[in-house]
């Protein structure tokens, strides 16, 4: 398994708007994450779907973060990109294995399910705010 150049230019995204508080344009987005402006546009596109971002039109429009940093999770963003991390097309629901008739009866499958959602849980519990620079509260 390998998180795509678009889970990876998520994360940026969604640490950028984790640092700020209120919104901020796809520019400025583009710019602070050093992700080409197209991509971002397309990348905030899908978070905005997946209820991981706020988007505003018009002038004073822009793009939030729609829930606090420590209520999303590293898996969470990868999942929205890329879909259902799976370290084994085998654990795919899709895939007719030629070796045996029922897929939990293989041992590679089970074995290859557990190391799975292991990493899956590993990700889950990985919040965004645990990335994000904590405030300055003793104001120096």
């Amino acid at each position: 398994m390998r998180i795509t150049h678009e889970a990876d230019y998520a994360i940026r995204i969604m640490y950028c708007l984790a640092e700020r508080d209120g919104k901020v344009s796809a520019k400025q987005i583009s710019d602070d994450s050093g992700v080409p402006s197209r991509f971002a546009l397309k990348i905030l596109h899908r978070l905005t779907q997946a209820n991981l971002t706020n988007s505003y039109k018009g002038v004073s429009g822009g793009y939030e973060i729609a829930r606090p940093a420590d209520q999303i999770s590293l898996g969470e963003i990868i999942e929205v990109i890329d879909g259902p991390i799976e370290i084994n097309h085998c654990l795919s629901s899709e895939f007719d294995c030629s070796r045996v008739q029922q897929k939990n009866e293989c041992t590679f499958h089970r074995l290859f399910g557990a190391i799975n959602q292991d990493i899956r849980q590993k990700l889950y519990d990985l919040p965004l705010a645990q990335f994000v620079p904590k405030a300055d509260l003793t104001g120096q």
